[in-house]
Formats: structure tokens, C-alpha cells, sequence
């Protein structure tokens, strides 16, 4: 039952124990609210005996009632008191797991994952998914499964007291929920629809931002206007259509629910003229006729919510059953020698990055990786960190498999700087602190002043107090490029990931920078990616990398005689500088 909840729900372990005892609960709260009832019949009968044609008798007192009415408060409070707690409190406990666990769950997927989600709905995912949720198990499912078995205790119950009044009583229960049996195939196509079309708003919006340098630079703001109201539209329309499908659903229920009553009155009234039941039976009936479908109503209130769980619950399982890269969480390797072994990867299937590459990056050496764009380089990389893992063949650390190491355990040996640089809101010194965490205050400026950092930091308003704007949208590409360098210095670990790390760079920072990584390179190992070849003019190997696979393989001078690729792109950027000064 826990799995099948679990699975059903998307709920944690927890989750799906608090939500049997909220069903629980409820139940016993929808039975405590018709104590007053049986209050009522319980004083009707002892002090207006109408079954009773003799004189008026009572064996109970005012003491008798009293007590027995308090009692009755009593057990109503208590059992709402455990059902809020149990349905309430547990759900948004268990919203909070669940943004937990998902947040969990997305740091271990790999970023093959990110690479087919947008993310905007990813961020929806995590927070609108998981807020409708929350509200739909606060104030729902709970009620549903406990009008269920309270429901059904009740007709059990009132079935054997008179089978014939009962039938007139639950009669239009069973039909209301075959006119939403009915129904529900259509409702949750049109739920979907709008789920997606919400989704579809939500990502042009998210373009609008992400590319408003863009729309303004290239005066495309009315035709973004035009494409954002025209997707707008389209979500409005959806939900109008929703809305009335499940107004009309709501209240055809509503009405079928309202017949109950009159149903009692016209078969009761006949009952007692057949003198089949007393007047105290009937009452009874009637009573009951104007509670007993409260829970129901409730249930029908929130039919909407109700069917558009299964939507947010399929995604959520979508991203729960997603295989995880897991693996060894302590590892040392013998070395910090990388190994490619016939390495095969894509994307997309059909579509390959890289075919059959084998090379080996050595501790102690610069690998270069060089070629036209398209090659395979950066995806190199990102493959021996163990971003993606590999179609075939495999890639090794110290002679161990990086597919056996858990990724965050085999991070720990990286330092990488990409070509894009991320920087967060925060100020100069935390965004270094990034690279390692314990690091001290001046620990982190010798970093900064390697990177040549220093000179535009003495310059900001508070050095490194100062607080830059998310991704550093106030300091020049160059300025950005030296902080994730700086990250990266300040780690110093074994292995040393440069994607392009100087593209951003005039000539004479490059160079500094440059003679610093050489100074922190000392059996390392360091996989470098440039166009610039004067970037790799001290690399130990190069590997030229074409079409995904490995084209040429050597140190600059023996490809240098060969004159083949690399010869060609070398002799290129020589012709390039001389056009130039000329």
C-alpha cells in the first residue's frame, strides 16, 4: 500500500504514511460531525416521544444531556485537532520533501537531462507543480478517499436501520460519479492541453528575458509582443473551456445531489401514510438528508484540482524514475592519468559527437584539444568530468572507470573554467570562495591576484565586499572570464578543465594569465581547449579532433613536420596576424 501510494502520488515514504492517517482521520472527523445528530434524536426521542401515543416520560435528566452534549464537543475537537495535523501540517511537510527530494533528484541526474528541458518548466516543475499539489492534498485527496468510507459506513449503517429510505437517500450518489466517470477521459485532455499551453506562455516569457539584448537590439519588440499575446490568447481560450467543461460537470452533479432530498420526502411520505415507518424514522432521514452529502459537495468543489493531479503527478514521476549517475562515494586513484578507450557519444541518437576516440591525458602534462568547430572538443571534456556518460567504449582515471565513481566524488579532483561564465548575486569574494569553500580571505585574494583579478577589483566601490549583479552583468567579459579562473586557481585540484578559458582575453592579460597556470600546472593534469594556438604553444600533445574523431595526435613539433590540420590551422593564424599589421 506505502508503494502503490508512493508511486500513485508521488509522494515520499512519510508522505504516504501521513496521507493514510489523514484519510483516517478525516473519516473519523465526517462520523464525529454527525454525532450532533444523534444528539438531536437522542433528546427528540426521550423528551418528545413520537413513536408514543402515552404521556410525556423521561429517564434522562438535564445532568444526562449536558454531559453527553460536552462529550460529543469533546470527541468532535480532539478528532479535529489530529485531522488538521495529520492532513494539513504532514502535506506541507511533505511539500517541503518533496522540493527537497526533487531538488535531490535533479542534482544527480546528468546534464543530458537539462539539455532537453527548458528551464522554465523545470523551475515550474519545482515550485507551481509542488504548490498545486500541496493545496490539492491539503484540501482533497484526503477528503475523497474519507467521504468514500465514510460514506459508505453510513449507507451500511442507515441500509440495515431501513434499506428503503436509504435507497432514496444515496440513490444519486452513485449517479453523480458515473457522470464524472463519464467525463474525466475528456476533462483530462483538455487539462493536458492546458497544462502545456501554460508551459508554452511561461517559456516565452522566459525567451523575452533570456534574449531581451537581443529583441531590442534587432527592433523585434512588436513581433515578440505579437507571439507572446498570440500564446496568451490561446491559454485563455483553453482555460475558458476548462472552466465552463467543469462548471457545467460541478454543477450537473450539484443538481443531481439536490434530488436526494426531495427523493426522501416523496418516498418517506408514502412510507408513513402506509404506516411502513414512523414519524421519528422519517425525521431521521430528513436530517440526515441535509448532511450527509457534505462531504460530497466538497469532494465536487474541488473537481478541477482533482483531475489536474494526474497531470503534475506525471511529471513529477517523469523526473523521479529518470535513471540517477551514482557510483563509489570515497575514491583515490593511483594517478590522475585520463584515458579515452574508444569513445563513442551523441546526443541525439543517430546523430554522433564523437566515434571511436582514444588518447590519453597525462598527470604532469598539457593536452591540448584543437579542430574546427563542431568537433567534439568541448563535449570531450565535459565527458572525461563526467557530465554525460558514454555510448561506448569508456574513460578512465587512474585506470578506474569514472562511471563507477559517483560524479560529486570524482568532481573533488577537477577544477574546470568554461567558456560561458556563471556568476551569482553575491559579492567578488563569495563568487571565488565558490572554488572552495574553507578557503581564508587571503587565500582567495593570492587567487584573484594569479587570475590578474586585482587591478578592476581594487577599482569597485567595496573591492571584494563589492556585490556584483547576477552573472555579472556590470563587469566586461574579460572581467567575468578571470573571476571563474580565479575559481578555479583557488581549488587546485589535480585535474584542470580549460574550455576556451582565455577567449575573453586581450593579449596582454592572456599572457599573464597564462605564465600563471604554468607556474600551478606542476603534476597536474590539464586538458585545454583553444583556437587560439599561441594558447597551447606549450602543450605537450595535441589532439586534433575532426568530425568527432581523432584526426591527428602528437606534440606541436612533430604535427608541425606532418603539416597536416594542425600544420594548416597554425600557418592560417600566422597569415591572419600578418594581414593584420599590414
Amino acid at each position: 500500500m506505502i508503494k502503490y501510494l508512493q508511486h500513485r502520488f508521488a509522494l515520499t515514504e512519510d508522505g504516504a504514511k501521513d496521507l493514510i492517517k489523514g484519510v483516517i482521520f478525516t473519516t473519523l472527523l465526517n462520523l464525529a460531525l454527525m454525532l450532533p445528530m444523534i444528539y438531536f434524536f437522542i433528546f427528540i426521542d426521550q423528551y418528545f416521544p413520537l413513536e408514543h401515543q402515552h404521556e410525556f416520560t423521561t429517564t434522562w435528566g438535564f445532568f444526562e444531556f449536558t454531559a453527553l452534549g460536552l462529550f460529543f464537543c469533546l470527541i468532535i475537537y480532539t478528532v479535529a485537532i489530529f485531522q488538521y495535523d495529520s492532513v494539513y501540517t504532514a502535506v506541507y511537510d511533505e511539500s517541503s520533501n518533496r522540493r527537497i527530494h526533487l531538488a535531490e533528484k535533479l542534482r544527480k541526474l546528468p546534464l543530458s537531462f537539462f539539455g532537453k528541458k527548458n528551464l522554465s518548466d523545470l523551475s515550474a516543475t519545482l515550485m507551481n507543480d509542488a504548490t498545486d499539489l500541496e493545496h490539492t492534498f491539503s484540501h482533497a485527496v484526503p477528503q475523497l478517499m474519507a467521504s468514500i468510507f465514510s460514506i459508505s459506513l453510513a449507507f451500511t449503517g442507515l441500509f440495515i436501520y431501513n434499506w428503503k429510505l436509504s435507497l432514496a437517500l444515496f440513490w444519486v450518489i452513485p449517479i453523480s460519479v458515473i457522470c464524472i466517470f463519464i467525463s474525466k477521459k475528456k476533462m483530462n485532455k483538455s487539462n493536458i492541453k492546458i497544462y502545456e499551453q501554460k508551459r508554452a506562455v511561461t517559456e516565452k516569457i522566459q525567451e523575452g528575458i533570456d534574449l531581451v539584448q537581443e529583441i531590442k537590439s534587432y527592433h523585434q519588440e512588436n513581433n515578440y509582443d505579437k507571439e507572446l499575446d498570440k500564446e496568451i490568447e490561446l491559454h485563455e481560450k483553453d482555460l475558458i473551456k476548462g472552466e465552463l467543461m467543469n462548471g457545467a460537470l460541478v454543477n450537473l452533479t450539484q443538481v443531481i445531489l439536490k434530488l436526494g432530498l426531495p427523493s426522501v420526502i416523496i418516498v418517506g411520505s408514502y412510507l408513513l401514510i402506509q404506516s411502513q415507518i414512523s414519524i421519528f424514522v422519517f425525521l431521521v432521514f430528513l436530517t440526515l438528508g441535509t448532511q450527509i452529502y457534505t462531504p460530497v459537495h466538497e469532494l465536487f468543489n474541488n473537481l478541477a484540482a482533482l483531475f489536474f493531479l494526474d497531470v503534475r503527478i506525471r511529471r513529477m514521476n517523469e523526473i523521479q524514475e529518470i535513471p540517477s549517475q551514482d557510483g563509489i562515494k570515497s575514491f583515490t586513484p593511483l594517478n590522475y592519468n585520463i584515458e579515452f578507450n574508444h569513445v563513442s557519444f551523441s546526443y541525439e541518437e543517430g546523430t554522433p559527437v564523437l566515434e571511436d576516440v582514444s588518447f590519453t591525458a597525462k598527470q604532469g602534462e598539457i593536452t591540448a584539444l584543437i579542430g574546427p568547430s563542431g568537433g567534439g572538443k568541448s563535449t570531450a571534456t565535459r565527458l572525461a568530468a563526467r557530465f554525460w556518460d558514454v555510448k561506448k567504449g569508456n574513460i578512465t582515471l587512474g585506470s578506474k572507470d569514472i562511471k563507477d565513481v559517483d560524479p560529486e566524488t570524482l568532481l573533488e579532483s577537477y577544477s574546470i573554467v568554461f567558456q560561458d561564465v556563471v556568476l551569482f548575486n553575491s559579492t567578488i569574494m563569495d563568487n571565488i570562495r565558490i572554488g572552495r569553500k574553507d578557503a581564508t580571505d587571503q587565500e582567495v585574494m593570492n587567487a584573484a591576484k594569479l587570475a590578474q583579478c586585482e587591478d578592476f577589483i581594487q577599482e569597485l566601490p567595496q573591492k571584494y565586499d563589492t556585490v556584483i549583479s547576477e552573472n555579472g552583468e556590470t563587469l566586461s567579459g574579460g572581467e567575468r572570464q578571470r573571476l571563474s579562473i580565479a575559481r578555479a586557481l583557488l581549488k587546485d585540484a589535480p585535474i584542470i578543465l580549460l574550455d576556451e578559458a582565455t577567449a575573453s582575453l586581450d593579449v596582454e592579460n592572456e599572457s599573464k594569465i597564462q605564465k600563471a597556470i604554468t607556474r600551478l600546472i606542476k603534476d597536474k593534469t590539464v586538458i585545454i581547449i583553444a583556437h587560439k594556438m599561441r594558447t597551447i604553444a606549450n602543450a605537450h600533445k595535441i589532439v586534433v579532433l575532426k568530425g568527432g574523431k581523432v584526426a591527428e595526435e602528437g606534440t606541436p613539433k612533430e604535427l608541425m613536420q606532418e603539416k597536416g590540420l594542425f600544420y594548416s590551422m597554425m600557418n592560417e593564424q600566422n597569415l591572419t596576424k600578418e594581414v593584420i599589421l599590414n
